[in-house]
């Protein structure tokens, strides 16, 4: 007896798996960024929210050493939203690796939705980057966004971007040692002008320190400053985005001058 082969509207074909992805910030569990990012990623994937429980900006690749770590499951109305860890933005990415996640390695990790810009010398002092980067010591395709402002902040056309930019990672993939920082200026989706591949520029922070005095009389000190900006082409980080451009810069965490090496060795020191 013959078997009639199935139509092709009787055929079945395995769910693809959707991609696993982690979510961390360096703005605290509680950011407006980090919510929009998360549900983002929830339309593409499988996520799982790791960020410290409190504000960590300006923590680069800091950890906490000397005192434990702890994991809270996280609830934003009545629901089950993540886990909030007691430390910086690199040690809710090693917690993640090492126990959340250890037995499911993630396919993405993507930090932020920041508050303010990391371009040019601010990339050194992200914590929101620090994360990423630690994603990517584990192997992970990482990226870190941001969003250009620290005031009136929307984060709807940040969210929408972050996502395109996702899959285009998860499809293509980076190369080893590679992340991605993303940078995206606070405008209607119909005022960006357009997506720019950057370096990171030389525009940095002039800073000063204010001294005020407690009820004490004791002196103590505010750190306050200005992106002065250095660059005078799209191509760099920081120009691109205060004129309207989504800027996005592979970078590394390889820092060796490699074209002063040899200088340095016609030195000839000794021991």
């Amino acid at each position: 007896m013959k078997h009639k082969k199935p139509s092709a509207s009787q055929e079945t074909t395995p769910e693809k798996k959707r991609p696993k992805i982690l979510v961390c910030n360096d703005d605290g569990i509680d950011a407006e960024g980090l919510d929009a990012l998360a549900k983002a990623m929830k339309k593409i994937g499988e996520v799982t929210v790791v960020a410290p429980l409190t504000h960590q900006s300006g923590m680069g690749h800091a950890m906490t050493l000397g005192k434990p770590l702890r994991i809270n499951k996280w609830y934003k109305h009545k629901k089950f939203f993540g886990y909030a860890v007691n430390g910086t933005p690199v040690d809710c990415v090693k917690t993640a690796m090492t126990q959340i996640l250890k037995h499911q390695k993630p396919d993405l990790m993507v930090s932020g939705i920041n508050y303010g810009s990391n371009t040019a010398i601010n990339i050194l002092y992200s914590g929101t980057i620090g994360a990423a980067i630690e994603a990517s010591f584990f192997g992970v395709p990482s990226i870190a966004f941001s969003l250009t402002t620290y005031e009136n902040a929307d984060f709807t056309y940040a969210a929408k971007f972050a996502r395109k930019l996702a899959l285009e990672v998860l499809k293509h993939g980076l190369p080893a040692e590679t992340l991605l920082t993303v940078n995206i200026p606070n405008l209607p989706e119909k005022d960006i002008k357009g997506v720019m591949i950057t370096s990171q520029g030389k525009s940095k922070w002039e800073e000063e320190m204010v001294e005020r005095n407690d009820t004490y009389g004791q002196p103590y000190y505010w750190l306050r400053g200005v992106m002065t900006l250095y660059d005078h082409s799209l191509e760099a980080d920081e120009y691109a985005v205060r004129h309207g451009y989504i800027s996005i810069t592979p970078i590394s965490y390889d820092l060796t001058n490699y074209r002063f090496m040899e200088t340095l060795r016609q030195w000839k020191v000794k021991k």
